[in-house]
């Protein structure tokens, strides 16, 4: 039999190592979300709008969970019409923060921006929204829309129902479900 409390003085080891290096690793991330900061503090105060592009996207090399480069990266690429960079901006956000559901509603109103739209893209985006937050009635509605444009009736059907069961929260949002329902004839 294998004597077992030679293991011991390695666990407590790695645990004394663990107790030391997560405090140095925390102020590291600490330190990167500082810096990370101060590129977006100064991209905004600049004129040079390529600089200002360059130095958000070093904040997201630098703090790549930190959304704040990402937002304003996606309102200057709005801007500019430009959906291909939105799509790029908020895919590389959801890779370090898989539960912003914001982020994936972005990448599919980038992708219904295209001209023609790319409807196929936009719901599989549309859909990981609402799978991230159910209730979210404005993923809905745009699944629902989405789906009621592709014919798939039912299954719209379903989805703007949601959306404009939540009139008193987001009547804007429930307008517009009642808006396609009527064009569907379902209303």
């Amino acid at each position: 039999m294998r004597d077992r409390t030679a293991l011991k003085p390695l666990s407590v080891a790695a645990v004394l190592m663990l107790a030391i290096a997560f405090p140095l690793y925390a102020r590291a991330q600490d330190a990167n979300a500082l810096k990370a900061r101060a590129l977006v503090d100064a991209a905004i105060k600049m004129s040079d709008s390529d600089a200002a592009v360059k130095l958000l996207w070093q904040a997201t090399d630098i703090a790549p969970a930190d959304d704040d480069a990402y937002v304003y990266l996606g309102l200057y690429y709005n801007s500019r019409s430009d959906p291909t960079n939105v799509v790029k901006v908020y895919q590389k956000l959801v890779k370090y923060q898989p539960k912003q559901g914001s982020a994936y509603l972005n990448i599919g109103e980038a992708y219904m921006s295209f001209s023609p739209p790319k409807t196929d893209d936009a719901l599989v985006y549309y859909r990981k929204a609402y799978e991230v937050d159910p209730k979210n009635t404005f993923a809905a509605l745009r699944i629902g829309q989405v789906l009621a444009q592709s014919g798939q009736r039912d299954d719209a059907l379903k989805f703007l129902k949601i959306a404009l069961g939540d009139s008193a929260k987001n009547p804007t949002i429930a307008s517009e479900a009642e808006k396609t329902l009527k064009q569907m004839g379902a209303l």
